[in-house]
């Protein structure tokens, strides 16, 4: 079976996620200003692949290009991550409600590898690998029900969703124990179909976005 190996394809797509990483683990400042130039010599790269990854981070909403000032970093606004947080509420919600009523037996395999897994990351207090099990534990969850739509638009905000998730455990990692034991809540009544993690989802959702607000 033939692979996409062309060289030029593979440049953009390593310097879009390198970019992309600085921007979200903040190696590049929100508000501050990037050049072609700076990226060309920090990459190693030539023009035409820093060109292409940052046209498709700014249709990504992570940076915005502009001809006077160059490339600005995008921040999180608090309006973006409160509309985002409220659409997680309503669709992640509604996961669980569906796999509460299911009548088929469900199965929480994965879901209990990436808890033991994160049982690890909170002991050693490392966010990074714990912002990335968090997400892809709601992501996991999402799967169950079978319903790709969601499933789509879940996927469409992870960047920014590990993004704002880093940001807060960064300035308190201890808020990742928390974090966990809502996780573990969560799980234990979606094995036992217990309704109530509807709302144990919603608050737990809530809660960590009203964090952002600290």
């Amino acid at each position: 079976m033939k692979t996409n190996s062309n060289p030029s394809t593979l440049l953009k797509e390593l310097a879009y996620k390198k970019i992309k990483e600085g921007i979200i683990e903040e190696r590049y400042i929100p508000r501050s200003f990037l050049s072609e130039r700076d990226l060309i010599e920090e990459l190693n790269m030539s023009k035409t692949p820093i060109k292409a990854a940052i046209a498709r981070l700014e249709a990504e909403n992570f940076v915005t290009v502009s001809s006077k000032r160059g490339i600005i970093i995008n921040d999180l606004s608090l309006e973006m991550i409160n509309d985002i947080y409220n659409l997680r509420v309503a669709l992640e919600t509604f996961n669980c409600e569906q796999l509460v009523h299911r009548k088929t037996q469900n199965s929480f395999t994965e879901l209990q590898n990436i808890i033991h897994e994160m049982d690890i990351y909170v002991d050693e207090l490392d966010v990074k690998k714990f912002a990335e099990a968090d997400h892809v534990f709601h992501l996991m969850i999402s799967k169950q029900t079978g319903n790709n739509e969601i499933n789509k638009i879940l996927m469409n905000y992870y960047d920014h969703l590990y993004r704002i998730t880093l940001k807060h455990l960064k300035k308190n990692p201890e808020r990742m124990k928390k974090f966990h034991e809502e996780h573990r809540l969560i799980l234990k009544l979606l094995e036992n179909s217990d309704p109530s993690c509807v709302s144990i989802m919603k608050l737990h959702l809530e809660n960590s976005k009203s964090l952002l607000y600290q």
